[in-house]
């Protein structure tokens, strides 16, 4: 096995810290707090998300409506918890469980993940047009103060980036739980045969999921202050490159939260990267696609080198 094979969070940092130079090259005002603070501003709601992400992809699924699910926490919160605090927490709790129902519903159906969620993202949306028709809503004032809090030294995203990685590494890679849930991504087979329910495993996969999710809606209505039923909807796309970005797998188990929370750094400062090239927004996507494909690739290559 090659020594990156062994250490897949040193693509992703290697990623980041490139193209972070290349920023700082191009936009010296950038190397500062105001400029950090600037640069990965939406960080903490797409890391949050490409965290969801990655609780789905562990146990060998695939979320395609975790943006429509995002955007409609954003709804309840710029409207339900701003309003009425107790009816919109409920509100969240049972977005959670019905999370949670949902992985146990496709893991005891054995339905396919992918076509269940698509299916689910036009439920979340029509939810999420119901509350919101238009753009609206306000951020509750605890929210907004969270967000918008100045720590010394590095901006609050970064702050926050960095205790979203260390919980799920503790989560996932060092608690028993979590080598559990990962081991039901490697062989759901020889867990069952272990005496572990996997129905209930996924099921917690799941609401894991739901939960980061939830938080990442209410991060983005308290950075924004408002909210639209298709605020998230490309935070699906970019949590599963996220995951992808940071050394994670579709099969098999295989995710580091550390990676996957440098992945959304990465493409989070990849916007701002090519906004500086004054690349037309219409090309930045397709831009920001053949960065992973690029990182990807260089993944690919030093792998097989190893196996050499």
């Amino acid at each position: 096995m090659s020594f990156l094979a062994r250490h897949r969070i040193i693509l992703p940092v290697v990623s980041l810290a490139v193209l972070l130079a290349a920023t700082f090259y191009m936009q010296p005002r950038a190397m500062s707090y105001f400029g950090l603070n600037l640069l990965f501003n939406l960080a903490v709601p797409i890391a949050l998300a490409t965290i969801a992400q990655m609780m789905i992809i562990m146990v060998n699924d695939i979320d395609l409506s975790l943006g429509a699910f995002v955007s409609l926490v954003a709804c309840v919160t710029a409207t339900f918890l701003n309003d009425t605090p107790m009816l919109g927490l409920l509100i969240l709790l049972a977005l959670i469980l019905s999370y949670a129902l949902l992985g146990a519903l496709i893991h005891a159906l054995d339905l396919p993940a992918i076509v269940v969620t698509l299916g689910m993202s036009f439920v979340w949306g029509g939810l999420a047009l119901f509350i919101l028709p238009s753009p609206g809503g306000a951020s509750p004032d605890w929210l907004r103060t969270l967000m918008t809090v100045k720590p010394p030294i590095v901006p609050m995203a970064v702050v926050a980036s960095v205790i979203i990685a260390a919980v799920t590494h503790l989560l996932i890679i060092r608690s028993g739980i979590g080598t559990v849930l990962r081991g039901v991504g490697g062989n759901a087979t020889s867990v069952a045969r272990a005496g572990w329910p996997v129905i209930r495993l996924k099921a917690f996969a799941y609401g894991l999921a739901g939960l980061f999710g939830v938080l990442a809606g209410m991060t983005l209505v308290g950075l924004t202050t408002s909210a639209d039923a298709n605020i998230a909807l490309r935070y699906t796309l970019l949590s599963i490159a996220g995951v992808i970005l940071g050394g994670g797998e579709f099969i098999g188990g295989k995710v580091s939260p550390t990676g996957a929370v440098i992945g959304a750094l990465t493409l989070t400062l990849a916007a701002s990267f090519l906004s500086f090239m004054r690349l037309s927004p219409d090309w930045q996507i397709g831009a920001q696609g053949a960065i992973l494909i690029l990182v990807l690739t260089a993944r690919l290559i030093f792998s097989r080198r190893g196996e050499a």
